[in-house]
């Protein structure tokens, strides 16, 4: 179409008008001013953007409280792998050596502690995101 623009300005101006007729269509459909449908259509917008917040605040909370879980389990752990680094006082037996290996698959933290009566190995689960469990590990 010669002397057509299509630029954004104009297809905003033409869906503004398409609206504003629809509105009123639809008013006087219902036996209502143009005004009021106006407002109705802009409080369901509200309605549904403050349900949209209220859904994302939920979410966070629970997203929150998860990691603040990691967070004190992970600060137990540290605590755990502090005690084994520090020596035993004088006069007493030293703590039995541990080894810590991750499998990089499912994130199995896995202890192997050396006593005199032989290996004990015990498995840890930590994941980065905490609401999935980690796959069954096939090593």
């Amino acid at each position: 179409m010669p002397g057509f623009s299509s630029s954004p300005s104009v297809f905003v101006y033409i869906y503004d008008d398409f609206m504003q007729k629809q509105k009123e269509a639809l008013a006087e459909q219902l036996n209502l001013k143009p005004r009021q449908v106006e407002v109705w259509f802009q409080n369901r917008r509200a309605r549904s953007k403050l349900k949209q917040t209220e859904m994302e605040c939920e979410y966070l909370k629970r997203w929150f409280g998860s990691l603040t879980e990691q967070n004190r389990k992970l600060q137990k752990e540290v605590e755990e792998l502090r005690a084994m680094k520090v020596g035993p006082p004088h006069g007493r037996h030293p703590l039995p050596s541990s080894t810590l290996t991750m499998c990089p698959r499912c994130e199995r933290v896995t202890t192997t502690t050396l006593l005199e009566k032989g290996p004990t190995t015990t498995t840890t689960t930590t994941t980065k995101m905490p609401f999935l469990q980690p796959p069954a590990c096939y090593n």
